[in-house]
């Protein structure tokens, strides 16, 4: 068995996890998880992650198989950072019991939120650029950098990264060897000038 390289990013919420597989079959691949543990395998390829941080919850995921990676998106079931993917912290959920609904013979009504968004999606009619700057160009722009990003390998995304913020975003870079040399400075349209805000 062969253990792929992986790594993780967290918000309160959700915690993303990016398992290196280049090539996966998503007929292959399996992911099963439980509240404190995550199970990968594809193929002689696998991974076991246990105990998780923290509960999450198995029953909403979210799973994208890329050309490079496979993205396991959790929910996290106690909100907050964990600082660590796995690890024998304490689990604040232990002893925590949900107490069960009260039964009742008529199911419960639940929300349509689908149609609700379709409804109002409907409704809404497209928007010039000059009523929202986002439609159009920009938004295209930001799907191509987007794409570039996810494709690329960890030097171009460490380049991108730490370009785009050492330089107030007016300069992205994709040369990782000349951007680890030092602090990449701004470079604003012509015409204007650059202030740093404290």
């Amino acid at each position: 068995m062969t253990t792929p390289r992986y790594e993780f990013y967290e918000t309160d919420e959700t915690l993303t996890l990016s398992i290196f597989d280049r090539g996966a079959d998503p007929d292959k691949v399996s992911v099963k998880l439980e509240s404190r543990k995550l199970t990968y395998q594809n193929g002689d390829i696998s991974l076991t992650l246990q105990p998780l941080k923290g509960q999450i919850d198995p029953e909403n995921r979210n799973i994208t198989i890329g050309k490079v990676k496979v993205e396991v998106r959790l929910h996290k079931v106690a909100h907050g950072r964990w600082g660590a993917l796995v690890g024998d912290a304490p689990d604040i959920l232990a002893n925590y019991s949900v107490a069960p609904a009260p039964s009742s013979t008529a199911p419960a009504k639940r929300k349509n939120w689908e149609g609700i968004t379709t409804n109002i999606l409907a409704h809404e009619k497209d928007k010039t650029t000059q009523e929202d700057p986002n439609v159009g160009g920009d938004s295209v722009v930001n799907s191509f950098f987007q794409q570039i990003f996810a494709n690329a390998d960890d030097n171009t995304r460490r380049a991108m990264i730490k370009s785009f913020q050492e330089s107030g975003g007016t300069t992205l870079s994709t040369n990782w060897d000349e951007v680890k040399k030092g602090t990449v400075e701004g470079q604003p349209p012509a015409g204007l000038e650059r202030k740093k805000w404290n």
